[in-house]
């Protein structure tokens, strides 16, 4: 084989092993990066649609993360809950009735 050829197929090796690591991984809301939590918009989004789900609302993750307005009113139902509070706080709505 030649060198070239032996170079393209040892990425294509590599290349679906550094995807799959490339996942990110969220824990209750925060981001997990180099082993320690970090708040990003994407795992608050993930978290807020599990809380929402669990006040047994039918939202999808993805519905939340392309419709801004679903997250508004989402978090007027369930913003006054702890585990979205901060999320909620940062998109303007606090919770039910304002409060």
């Amino acid at each position: 084989m030649t060198r070239t050829l032996q170079m393209s197929l040892a990425l294509l090796l590599v290349l679906p092993a550094s995807q799959a690591s490339a996942k990110i991984v969220c824990r209750d809301g925060y981001q997990i990066v180099q082993g320690n939590p970090l708040a990003t918009p994407y795992c608050q989004e993930e978290q807020l649609a599990r809380v929402a789900a669990a006040y047994g609302f039918k939202v999808s993750f993805a519905e939340i993360r392309n419709n801004p307005n679903s997250k508004r009113q989402l978090c007027a139902l369930v913003g006054r809950d702890i585990r979205v509070q901060q999320t909620c706080i940062e998109s303007g709505i606090t919770g039910r009735r304002g409060f």
